[in-house]
């Protein structure tokens, strides 16, 4: 059967792909090569950055339209349509969206001709990109889904909750069993999330491994409770069934409608999206295995923390504004000399004012700003060490470095060469390791430490007695020098074991040639008390609270 389609009005194609507009997601088009003329569904207008879905000057709007790159590809289709026999179009590439951001789309038509000449080109759009509406594996609707459902709703009336369930290290299960057996593991927890669900509630599956759940019925958090734990038991039950081939646990972040306060209407989902995020990284980040209600105070500290680190990014690229060194003295136990100071770095800014170092010095260290920092505060020490050395020449800097600093830097390098454009003495730079960052990287640390033990750099261990495996880093890193923290100085002055242990490690360390230094001693009754267990160090308030350059010099070389 033939079809006669050059006689098909041009108007009447329009008519249809207005009829057909509500009930597609795809995009219909018609392109009128005769009169330049380009109508496509209605509804694209409000995807697209076009004024009207029906326009003139196809080549010139198109290019408006078009993400830059590709336009060139198309044109070479369209001339290709316009002067050979070609018949049918079918193009991926890429439009831009109303916030002008590229998406995938693919494009096929056809054309239709009359004496070999085309009349004009018919076909469909259709978005390629990451637009799910449905999950085959797990079998429920998807995130767009979701997305679409909440855009239709009205959120002054929702009452119930969202549980948000997330598999628990899931990558781990790709790597070692392979992406389809990952596939069958979400298959089979989504069925266990099925055993679990009432009728009423509404399941989707969100990004890769994880679930949200919709409950409108009531905020009962302790329902919310009750259905995570049937579900990790139905995992738990699902892994032993599986012979423990695949073992892995669920957390989930729990979060009531009353805690949503969208601004619009619009802004419903993507409240609900990172709400619920923040609620299931913080079951995670507590343990795993496990979960959290949502708490507006802890939502409101994750937001200062997320404010902190952005200012503490534009300061560090602001030339280190709001950073400044401080020093704490140390002092010989034997006879209550001055012999060296502690740089310590701190921080303040005009909307949180001084922040404290435990606040700060993890973001810098999560961030990796603490490279910069770290370099900046090493040049400092050193800077000042000149200055001290002017009244003490023997006097001795020590400088905290961060394990970041040494497994993603080349900081040993910098503190050789450093040490070296400053002209000073080796052995008068001290540099501190936190015994916590060393757990795992043990042998890297060891033979980075060698590098600089072969150049006369003395290392300190900073707060032993309150990690783990001290007698093994004795060992492997064989430091000149070990810090007790404050808080087991602490506990050995309230407590006779306590105290009897920090005597021991004192003679342990002088047995093994080391010398030990005592941190936080306080009061006059703490240093008389802690001297008879012979530390070769002192270092508190007791002698001065860290402080800037200026002060240090003050107070400690002007008398």
């Amino acid at each position: 059967m033939e079809h006669n389609f050059q006689n098909i009005p041009i108007q009447l194609l329009c008519e249809v792909i207005d009829l057909l507009n509500p009930s597609m997601d795809d995009y219909l088009y018609l392109y009128d090569t005769v009169n330049d003329f380009y109508y496509i569904s209605p509804h694209a207008a409000n995807r697209f950055p076009i004024a009207e879905n029906a326009f003139y000057n196809v080549s010139e709007t198109l290019a408006q339209l078009v993400y830059p790159p590709d336009f060139p590809v198309l044109q070479d289709d369209l001339n290709a349509i316009l002067t050979t026999q070609k018949s049918e179009h079918n193009l991926q590439y890429r439009w831009v969206d109303r916030n002008n951001q590229p998406v995938w789309i693919n494009c096929r038509g056809y054309v239709v001709r009359k004496d070999e000449k085309p009349l004009y080109m018919i076909g469909c759009i259709n978005e390629i990109g990451d637009k799910r509406k449905a999950d085959n594996i797990s079998g429920f609707l998807g995130e767009n889904s979701l997305k679409a459902f909440l855009n239709d709703i009205h959120e002054a009336s929702l009452n119930g909750f969202v549980l948000r369930l997330g598999l628990d290290d899931f990558k781990i299960i790709n790597e070692k069993l392979g992406i389809e057996y990952g596939n069958l593991i979400l298959r089979k927890t989504a069925e266990c999330i099925n055993q679990c669900i009432d009728t009423h509630q509404k399941v989707y599956r969100a990004v890769a491994d994880e679930f949200i759940i919709l409950d409108f019925t009531e905020n009962d958090l302790e329902k919310a409770e009750l259905l995570y734990k049937s579900i990790r038991h139905c995992v738990d039950e699902l892994v032993k069934a599986n012979h423990y081939e695949a073992v892995y646990t669920i957390s989930g972040g729990i979060l009531s409608w009353r805690d949503i306060h969208p601004d619009s209407p619009d802004a419903l989902y993507p409240d609900l999206m990172k709400l619920s995020e923040f609620a299931l990284n913080e079951a995670k980040r507590q343990g795993k295995n496990r979960f959290y209600i949502f708490q507006e105070q802890d939502y409101a500290q994750f937001l200062k923390r997320r404010r902190l680190t952005q200012t503490l990014r534009k300061a560090v690229n602001n030339n280190f504004e709001g950073f400044e060194a401080y020093f704490q003295p140390l002092y010989l136990m034997e006879n209550g000399a001055l012999y060296g100071a502690e740089t310590l770095m701190r921080f303040h800014c005009e909307e949180f004012g001084n922040v404290s170092p435990t606040e700060f010095i993890p973001i810098l260290e999560e961030t990796g700003l603490i490279i910069p920092a770290g370099q900046w505060i090493l040049h400092q020490a050193l800077i000042a060490c000149r200055l001290f050395q002017q009244h003490i020449p023997d006097f001795k800097i020590s400088i905290n470095v961060s394990y970041v600093q040494i497994m993603k830097s080349d900081i040993i390098d910098e503190i050789v060469s450093s040490v070296r454009k400053y002209q000073i003495s080796p052995s008068d730079v001290i540099i501190e390791l936190t015994e916590s960052g060393i757990l795992e990287n043990n042998l890297h640390f060891s033979r980075l430490w060698s590098k600089l033990r072969s150049k006369g750099i003395l290392l300190a261990l900073d707060d032993f007695g309150t990690g783990y495996s001290n007698f093994h880093y004795l060992y492997n890193l064989s430091p000149n020098i070990i810090k007790i923290d404050r808080s087991f100085t602490v506990q050995a002055l309230t407590s006779p074991y306590d105290y009897n242990l920090l005597g021991l490690m004192s003679s342990m360390a002088h047995e093994l040639d080391l010398k030990l230094c005592i941190e936080g001693i306080e009061t006059e009754a703490e240093l008389n008390h802690i001297a008879r267990l012979k530390p070769d160090y002192s270092q508190g308030y007791y002698w001065g609270r860290p402080c800037p350059l200026t002060q240090f010099l003050e107070s400690f070389f002007s008398k």
